[in-house]
C-alpha cells in the first residue's frame, strides 16, 4: 500500500518530464551555488573499447587521450563489461587506469558486477567471443586471469560491487553509507541519494536492509564461493554447465535468481502504471533514495525513463553485437543559500565587500537562516543531442555542514 509517509517523502518536488533538445536544458550550476555535485552513469559496454571510449569522451569524463577529465565527481559503470566483444583485456586494465586517476584527481570511479561477469566466474562462457578468448592466449590463462590469483580477479573483488548508493550531498556520507530506516522520517535530505544496480532492486527481494550493505556482502560471498573452486571447471561450452558451487546460501541464490539485483528486469518491462510507481516510490523510500537507475535490458534507440525520471534505465547496446546507440546519463546536483536581498546587501557593506566576497556573504547568512534552494538535473547524453530526463527543485532548511 502507498503510505502516507511515501506520499510526504515526495512533496516538495517540482518534477519536469523529458524534453527533446539542447535549447530546454536548464543551466549549470546556478548562480552562487555552495555544493555541487556531478556524476555520470553508463551502462553495459560488453567488451567493445571504441564505443567505451567515445561514450566517456562525449559526456566528458575522460579527456581526446582517454585520461581522467576532472570535470565529473562520479562515473558509474552498472556491469557488463564482458562478453559480446574482444576488447576485455584493454577495457578493464583502461578502468583500473582511470580508478587511480580518478582518485588523484579527487574523483571516483564505481563499478558494479552484471550478470555476465558472475556469469564468467561461474564458468558460463556462452557469450565469450573467438576473439576475446584469443587475446587472454588459452581458456586456462583466461581462466586465471579471472581468478582470486589474476589481475583480473583481484581487481573484481577488490573495486566492484553489487549495487551502491550514492549520497547527492556529503552530509550523508561517503558512498555506499547504509540508510538507516529511522531517518526517513527526519531529515530533509534522508533521501538524496541515488541507487545504481546492474539488473533492478526488486520489490520482492528479501535483501534490501539494510542497504547497499546486505547485498554488498552476499555478493562478496558469492564471488568469494566461486574463486575458491579449485580447479576451476571446465567452462561452458564446450564443457557441461557448471551450476553454482557446492555450499551456496539460500541468500546467494537469490542474490542470482530471476528477481535478484543481476538479473531482475521488472522495472524495464513492466507496464507503467500508477500502481507500478508507487511500487518503486516505496523501495525508494525503504532502502534510502529518489531514484533507481540500471542497465542490463537494452532499449537500442534511448535511455529510457519511467515515473518522470525515478527509474532510469541506461542500457542503449553501446557495444556493436547489439547495434544500438551511444550513451550516457548525467546527473548535476546543487545546494544554493537563499538570502533576502536587504540581508546580503547590508552583510556586503558591513565588510565593505567586493564582488570576491559575495559568495561567502550569502553563505554566512544562510547557514544561520538554513534556507536552500537544492537543484537536480537529469540528462540523456547522445552523440549527437543531450535529452533532460528530469529536473527536481524544491526550497529545504537545515545546516547540511
Amino acid at each position: 500500500m502507498f503510505s502516507l509517509a511515501c506520499i510526504a517523502f515526495l512533496a516538495g518536488y517540482l518534477w519536469t518530464k523529458s524534453s527533446s533538445d539542447d535549447e530546454a536544458l536548464p543551466s549549470f550550476p546556478p548562480a552562487n551555488a555552495t555544493y555541487t555535485r556531478t556524476i555520470v552513469a553508463v551502462g553495459d559496454l560488453h567488451s567493445h573499447y571504441p564505443n567505451a571510449l567515445k561514450v566517456l569522451q562525449m559526456a566528458d569524463v575522460v579527456d581526446s587521450k582517454g585520461d581522467w577529465s576532472g570535470n565529473v565527481d562520479y562515473f558509474v559503470q552498472t556491469g557488463d563489461m564482458v562478453d559480446r566483444g574482444g576488447d576485455t583485456i584493454q577495457l578493464y586494465r583502461w578502468f583500473e587506469d582511470l580508478r587511480v586517476q580518478a582518485a588523484n584527481a579527487g574523483g571516483h570511479l564505481i563499478s558494479h558486477y552484471g550478470n555476465h561477469e558472475i556469469m564468467n566466474l561461474i564458468g558460463d562462457w556462452r557469450y565469450v567471443y573467438p576473439d576475446d578468448l584469443a587475446s587472454f592466449g588459452s581458456i586456462a590463462k583466461r581462466q586465471h586471469a579471472m581468478s582470486r590469483f589474476g589481475w583480473l580477479g583481484r581487481a573484481w573483488a577488490q573495486n566492484y560491487s553489487i549495487t551502491t548508493r550514492l549520497p547527492l550531498h556529503p552530509s550523508l556520507g561517503p558512498h555506499d553509507t547504509d540508510f538507516e530506516e529511522s531517518s526517513s522520517t527526519s531529515g530533509a535530505l534522508s533521501h538524496a541519494a541515488i541507487s545504481f544496480v546492474h539488473g533492478g532492486i526488486s520489490p520482492t527481494s528479501n535483501l534490501l536492509t539494510p542497504y547497499p550493505s546486505r547485498i554488498n556482502a552476499i555478493g562478496r560471498s558469492f564471488v568469494s564461493r566461486l574463486h575458491s573452486r579449485y580447479p576451476q571447471p571446465q567452462p561452458f561450452p564446450p564443457g557441461p554447465y557448471p551450476g553454482l558451487p557446492a555450499g551456496t546460501t539460500q541468500e546467494e541464490f537469490e542474490l542470482y535468481g530471476s528477481d535478484g539485483p543481476l538479473w531482475y528486469r521488472g522495472w524495464a518491462q513492466e507496464q507503467e502504471t500508477a500502481a507500478f510507481c508507487k511500487q518503486a516510490d516505496e523501495v525508494m523510500k525503504k532502502i534510502g533514495v529518489r531514484r533507481l537507475i540500471m542497465g542490463h535490458t537494452p532499449d537500442l534507440e534511448q535511455i529510457t525513463s519511467r515515473c518522470d525520471g525515478r527509474v532510469v534505465i541506461i542500457d542503449t547496446g553501446i557495444t556493436p553485437a547489439y547495434g544500438g546507440i551511444l550513451s550516457a546519463l548525467r546527473i548535476q546536483y546543487a545546494l544554493t543559500p537563499i538570502a533576502a536581498s536587504s540581508q546580503l546587501a547590508d552583510s556586503l557593506e558591513a565588510v565593505n565587500a567586493t564582488a570576491d566576497d559575495t559568495s561567502q556573504a550569502v553563505l554566512s547568512i544562510n547557514r544561520e537562516k538554513s534556507k536552500w534552494n537544492e537543484l537536480e538535473i537529469v540528462t540523456a547524453i547522445y552523440k549527437d543531442r543531450k535529452t533532460l530526463v528530469a529536473k527536481s527543485e524544491r526550497v529545504i532548511e537545515g545546516n547540511f555542514w
